[in-house]
């Protein structure tokens, strides 16, 4: 069966973007960005809310762009076809490999599970995982932590009020500053 994943950058003190919303302290080095291709190779399917989707729609074009490094045209060549599903009140429309939900994320989840094959449902967004960890639906958590403290914002982990056994499966230095963590919930 698909794993369901959610992996962000976060800062030491559990924040996705801090209190003023920004998040460039997340600007990733050459390891940092390299380790992130490798990860998003293992994707089948991204789920995105709204804003996410709205952030990323410059990817979408973005191997036009004659600055970009082999790189970003690497991320770019990944991240355009991949499918991805939108949870969204007020789109009417996507672009590119991207469709609107049609159920509610249960139900996505469920039928992208049943599709066959291995690759990773990927969670993207606070809101959305915040969503799915309420319904038990996240089997990993994944975080590239950032050292800083930025004392509040939106955060990784959702406030759900219930306990949640992990199981520790990687732990890794990506560079000088950010070490990977990835738990498996136990269930």
């Amino acid at each position: 069966m698909r794993s369901v994943t959610y992996s962000m950058a976060i800062s030491l003190d559990g924040y996705i973007v801090g209190p003023d919303g920004g998040f460039d302290w997340t600007v990733p080095d050459e390891k940092v960005f390299r380790f992130s291709i490798e990860e998003n190779r293992e994707v089948g399917v991204y789920l995105l809310g709204r804003r996410l989707y709205e952030a990323m729609l410059y990817w979408e074009t973005a191997d036009q762009d004659p600055s970009l490094d082999d790189a970003k045209l690497e991320w770019a060549a990944l991240w355009k076809p991949l499918p991805k599903v939108v949870f969204s009140t007020t789109l009417s429309t996507v672009q590119g490999a991207a469709r609107l939900a049609s159920g509610s994320l249960a139900e996505e989840i469920e039928r992208l599970r049943a599709e066959p094959g291995e690759s990773d449902i990927a969670i993207g967004g606070a809101t959305l995982a915040a969503e799915a960890a309420a319904l038990d639906l996240i089997d990993e958590y994944r975080a590239r932590v950032y050292p800083v403290l930025v004392g509040g914002g939106t955060p990784f982990f959702p406030q759900h009020e219930r306990q949640v056994d992990l199981e520790p499966v990687e732990t890794r230095r990506l560079s000088s500053r950010v070490v990977y963590l990835r738990y498996r919930v136990l269930r």
